[in-house]
């Protein structure tokens, strides 16, 4: 006789489980990223503006025909209204379409002048004819603007819009002008408006708060790091102290650290800026006896651009006298000559490097040296 075997448990509950969520309709759809109809594209877009980074999310809508239809209608409309479907709050534009528009600065800013600090913002728009208030609020989870509360403003700033883009831009985007290095306009494109507002950073304190914050972490332990955040603060005249034991601490042997010219040189410009001049002196002398060709060609190139000229062509025949015959060293002496006014054994350099010249580059500007110093012209420095 044969003994038909029940299903076990496990199959009974698989199958009891599977026909609960076949009940449930969207159950799994609601977990699965899928692409959305497309009717309002999402978009992002940022800059990075020093060690600033903005970065704006927003869903973009299109003018589909609306042209002269967009401002000051239920699409885009004027001042605060109360939008209904359940919200009784006069709000303003959401700068955008769906869910509200987001803006991030990952430092402090100002915008149009008005200080902003570091963090995350929706972004509204209170659109009037001839002038637009934008608004940076703290509640950046709500859908449009149907639930704006003016209490969660964090700034509001006035600017006036541009209505002659040259062509109608179909869809609603955000774009990046006049670029620098501590401030970049941003700006509404969509239709025939633009709605600019400049973004401004402070370069040094923001760079150096950065730079603090790398050298807190592993990079503290990294000579080279250490050298370089100690070099910024040298060349922006800014955090001295902190910088010389950054710079010191880069020549630990535990560290795997070495008395290198850049760290001694560096070392010994930060204790000429505190006026500690004869410490200075003396470890710029040890960073000289440390230095390769280039390197003591480049410091006297320093010198002269400091108009240091003296002081420059010490630093070219020192590099002659431990490095000898070599283009560089023609080149370096060829330059403090012209500087102190001897031109004529700056010519004798000149023609001397000229014939060592490493590639046709430098052989062309060597030319032109010669050429320059036989007319009886000093070098530019």
């Amino acid at each position: 006789m044969t003994v038909q075997h029940q299903p076990g448990w496990r199959k009974i509950a698989f199958l009891l489980l599977s026909a609960f969520f076949l009940s449930l309709p969207g159950a799994f759809a609601q977990m699965l990223a899928l692409p959305d109809a497309g009717v309002n594209h999402k978009c992002l877009a940022g800059r990075r503006i020093g060690v600033t980074d903005i970065e704006i999310h927003w869903n973009s809508p299109g003018v589909k025909g609306r042209e002269g239809k967009i401002w000051g209608t239920p699409v885009a409309h004027y001042g605060f209204t109360v939008l209904g479907f359940g919200s009784y709050t006069e709000s303003p534009w959401r700068a955008g379409a769906n869910e509200c528009t987001t803006v991030s600065f990952s430092t402090d800013v100002t915008i149009e002048g008005k200080k902003l600090p570091a963090g995350k913002y929706a972004f509204f728009i209170a659109l009037y004819p001839d002038s637009c208030t934008l608004i940076f609020s703290k509640n950046t989870t709500e859908w449009g603007s149907y639930f704006y509360k003016s209490e969660l403003d964090v700034l509001r700033v006035t600017v006036r819009q541009q209505k002659n883009l040259p062509q109608s831009r179909e869809r609603l985007d955000y774009t990046f002008a006049d670029h620098t290095d501590r401030s970049v306009v941003v700006a509404l494109e969509w239709e025939y408006w633009r709605i600019p507002f400049k973004v401004e950073v402070d370069l040094k304190s923001t760079t150096l708060a950065s730079i603090q914050s790398q050298l807190s972490g592993a990079m503290g332990f990294d000579p080279p790091s250490l050298i370089a955040g100690a070099q910024w603060c040298l060349n922006n005249d800014v955090n001295l102290d902190e910088a010389l034991v950054w710079v010191t601490t880069s020549t630990d042997p535990n560290l795997g650290g070495v008395k290198s010219f850049s760290a001694l040189s560096t070392q010994a410009g930060l204790h000429r800026k505190k006026g500690n001049n004869a410490e200075a002196d003396k470890i710029m002398a040890t960073a000289l006896d440390n230095a390769t060709v280039m390197e003591m060609h480049g410091y006297g190139r320093q010198l002269l651009n400091q108009k240091k000229y003296k002081e420059a062509m010490g630093v070219f025949e020192k590099n002659f006298q431990k490095n000898g015959d070599t283009w560089p060293t023609h080149v370096g002496l060829m330059r403090g000559y012209s500087a102190v006014g001897d031109l004529k054994n700056a010519l004798k350099h000149a023609k001397i490097a000229l014939g060592q010249a490493p590639d046709d580059v430098n052989k062309r500007n060597l030319e032109a040296s010669v050429k320059m110093l036989e007319e009886g012209k000093a070098l530019a420095q």
